[in-house]
């Protein structure tokens, strides 16, 4: 039985880790980290684990949580993470971090794009992007997993496949992407009350959003080429769900089955990623509370680019689902143990 910790349990990321490892049979939850909530029953925070989850949240020691626990999920602002974690933790417990500060590599990046100084560069190299399908045998090694952020997630892998063939220009990469509210966290702010964003949509983090040097870094990685990309986010009225369509120039002549047969090849055997049929476009309703990533192409005859489509849960697989997905390969585990949840629907 792995004894699991979670710094940031009351956030909607730490809500769904808890949620998914009830279910899981082989975790069992000690810790239930919230500074906001520190004393307070965590079924009193979330009414729906009523009966369900008796503990008390607790707060931020990770000296003492490393000694009671096998892994630490921290569910919490980027920046907290990294001022937090030590050699001496990591000797002790395997880390997941659900938060930016491990994901890129490059310390300048980072802290240019998230405007705060990184606690503990001495670990970026070490941390492992935690993209299953793609750096899975690392995971499976590593004490430090970089949980991916939840556009990025759905970004890559509607590009992926045809990024690694060299078959678009990395450079003409456009991604309008679209999120419910719970991608904003659960903190109150003002724009993000109903009456803010019912009936409503709005782009945001307009050629600034912090996801972009994430997208454009792990493209790099896969393509091979120095990518950069147009990132532009927006917010709908929904609780949760990711939408991508991203667009590229094709640098050669192919048809879209022989594109369609490099998706086939790249997903081969990957539960978590399900090719749509040609002509079936993904759909948020499709994948809600699940861990699956729906995805699909369309060739635009007429201009000669390609358009790539994702749908996917961004508390679950872009978020808590992940983060579950790397423990499992972590701890020796099937990928897909207490991830099985179909989609919930309507």
């Amino acid at each position: 039985m792995i004894k699991v910790g979670i710094i940031g349990s009351t956030g909607y990321a730490g809500q769904e880790l808890v949620r998914i490892l009830l279910g899981h049979k082989e975790a069992d939850i000690r810790w239930y980290g919230s500074r906001s909530y520190a004393g307070e029953a965590y079924a009193d925070v979330f009414r729906n684990m009523f009966q369900l989850v008796p503990d008390l949240c607790k707060g931020e020691n990770l000296e003492k949580l490393c000694e009671e626990v096998d892994v630490i999920f921290t569910a919490t602002p980027q920046g907290l993470c990294s001022t937090l974690v030590s050699e001496e933790i990591l000797s002790k417990v395997k880390i997941i971090d659900l938060s930016a500060d491990f994901r890129i590599k490059d310390v300048d990046t980072y802290e240019k794009w998230y405007g705060i100084q990184h606690g503990s560069p001495q670990f970026i190299g070490e941390a492992v992007y935690g993209l299953c399908e793609v750096n899975r045998e690392k995971i499976r090694k590593a004490r430090l997993v970089a949980n991916p952020g939840c556009y990025p997630t759905c970004s890559f892998l509607s590009i992926y496949p045809l990024a690694r063939a060299g078959i678009i220009d990395m450079k003409s990469v456009i991604i309008d992407a679209k999120s419910g509210t719970s991608g904003a966290g659960r903190g109150a702010k003002t724009a993000n009350l109903f009456c803010e964003v019912n009936e409503s949509i709005k782009a945001y983090g307009v050629a600034t959003h912090r996801h972009t040097p994430e997208i454009e870094e792990q493209l790099s990685y896969a393509s091979g080429q120095e990518t950069v990309i147009n990132f532009t986010p927006h917010l709908v009225p929904m609780n949760r769900g990711i939408l991508v369509t991203a667009y590229a120039n094709l640098v050669r002549d192919v048809t879209e089955e022989e594109m369609r047969a490099l998706y086939e090849e790249a997903y081969d055997g990957e539960q978590f990623v399900r090719l749509l049929p040609a002509g079936v476009c993904p759909e948020t309703r499709w994948v809600e509370g699940s861990n699956y990533t729906d995805v699909n192409i369309k060739k635009d005859e007429r201009t000669g680019r390609v358009l790539m489509l994702g749908a996917m849960d961004n508390l679950v697989k872009g978020a808590a689902g992940q983060a579950v997905q790397n423990m499992n390969l972590m701890f020796g585990l099937p990928e897909n143990t207490g991830l099985m949840m179909p989609p919930v629907f309507p």
